[in-house]
């Protein structure tokens, strides 16, 4: 993809000469680090507060035995509303130094000017970056944002239940997967129509284009002669997955077909659902009584890599955050400091051991044979990723996919409903946000 990165830098010009919330006496690395006063200020996802807060403190700790005279201020987002606070943030003065972006996130922050440049070399295991979180930082050959963790969707499942269907472990086959569902239906819906034993929201759309990916279809290319992305969502390989995922929604999914997977861990943990593909973390979920959990399903809940069409593993997403550096804070070298530390090796093990995917292939190869990880840490080497295009942030917050798969579910067919999506992708997808 070749385009011109002159407006980016313009604006990014354009937002360094406003002053900055960090720090007072302004950016001078060559001052000792005694020496160094103000503030840091530094936007983490929730998920760092409820599931690895120790990190956090550890982290500030050595900021601060470095840097005694910098207050770090951790100010924890959500992610329902944290770009739309974000993008109020940079047009004031009022702004963090360092934040977290999702990976799909990245590309317009990078295109219009407001994430720094970053020199690889400062962090730790940047020659084995997993490609999938490196990219989503990448604009002609300059890297504007850290990866800080991966991840990858599974099934997470019941096997209390999965027993009742005559498995002990999950299939990996969606023949033989799919057999066992059947069973399960047949066994809990005599009690609960409501239940479901795959539960997949209709509304999933990371969920239907694994689908779409299973059969070799994608959401969009980029086309080298008129230098642009299209959107593919109609072509037969792209329509014969959605179609897939329709039919298992229709199938196995007795509840409110409608929805999205936002709270597809409290169907299981309210034992309404035997299998659902879900990040692996949110196994934990399903079992956490802190936050609408059902701890009675310890043990009980177990991950595997999901089963797809033709006999092969269902694709996952590459998921995953990064950290990015405020191109006009004022306190730029302590923000890529903090970033360096807080992405250390020392640090990635700390979320190793929480089950969550590091940044780097190396210290992800010993995840694959641990049994709690090995299905999700598998997935990350054929795992598949939106395309990054200057518009797709612009996709998303308008739900192209969502509502093209609630229009399916309405009635419309496979085909109308492509062709819809694929006229509404094309009109976002090359325009900068």
């Amino acid at each position: 993809m070749k385009r011109k990165l002159a407006a980016a830098i313009g604006v990014a010009a354009m937002m360094a000469s406003v002053a900055a919330c960090g720090s007072d006496g302004g950016s001078d690395a060559a001052k000792d680090p005694k020496d160094r006063k103000g503030d840091l200020t530094v936007w983490l996802m929730v998920d760092a507060q409820s599931t690895w807060p120790e990190l956090v403190k550890d982290v500030n700790a050595q900021f601060n035995k470095k840097y005694p005279g910098v207050k770090v201020d951790v100010q924890y987002q959500q992610w329902a509303d944290k770009t739309k606070k974000l993008d109020t943030a940079l047009g004031g003065d009022k702004f963090p130094d360092v934040v977290e972006l999702g990976n799909t996130e990245t590309m317009t922050y990078i295109l219009n000017g407001a994430l720094a440049e970053i020199d690889p070399k400062k962090y730790d295991n940047s020659d084995t970056w997993i490609q999938g979180l490196k990219d989503t930082c990448a604009y002609e050959g300059k890297q504007f944002c850290v990866p800080y963790y991966a991840g990858a969707r599974v099934a997470i499942y019941n096997t209390e239940m999965l027993k009742k269907g005559g498995a002990k472990t999950l299939p990996t086959t969606e023949d033989e997967f799919l057999k066992v569902m059947d069973k399960v239906s047949a066994e809990y819906g005599k009690k609960d129509k409501r239940f479901s034993s795959l539960y997949l929201p209709g509304r999933y759309w990371y969920a239907a284009m694994s689908y779409v990916a299973a059969y070799g279809g994608k959401i969009a290319e980029y086309d080298e002669g008129a230098k642009e992305w299209k959107s593919s969502l109609s072509s037969p390989e792209a329509q014969k997955g959605i179609q897939h995922f329709i039919d298992l929604v229709k199938k196995y999914n007795k509840a409110d077909q409608t929805k999205d997977e936002q709270d597809h861990a409290n169907v299981m943990a309210n034992e309404k659902a035997a299998v659902l593909y879900g990040n692996g973390w949110e196994a934990g979920s399903v079992i956490d009584g802190k936050n609408n959990g059902n701890p009675k399903l310890e043990g009980k809940i177990l991950t595997a890599g999901m089963p797809g069409p033709n006999g092969k593993a269902l694709p996952s997403f590459i998921g995953g955050s990064d950290l990015g550096v405020i191109s006009k804070s004022k306190s730029a070298d302590l923000a890529e400091e903090w970033i360096a530390m807080y992405t250390s090796e020392k640090s990635q093990e700390v979320l190793a051991g929480k089950n969550i995917l590091p940044n780097n292939t190396k210290q992800l190869e010993p995840l694959k044979a641990k049994p709690e990880t090995a299905p999700i840490a598998n997935a990350v080497p054929d795992a598949w990723f939106t395309p990054i295009a200057p518009g797709w942030t612009s996709i998303e917050k308008e739900e192209v996919l969502e509502n093209m798969l609630l229009d399916i579910l309405k009635g419309t067919s496979v085909a109308d409903a492509t062709k819809k999506a694929d006229e509404k992708v094309n009109a976002l997808i090359n325009k900068e946000s």
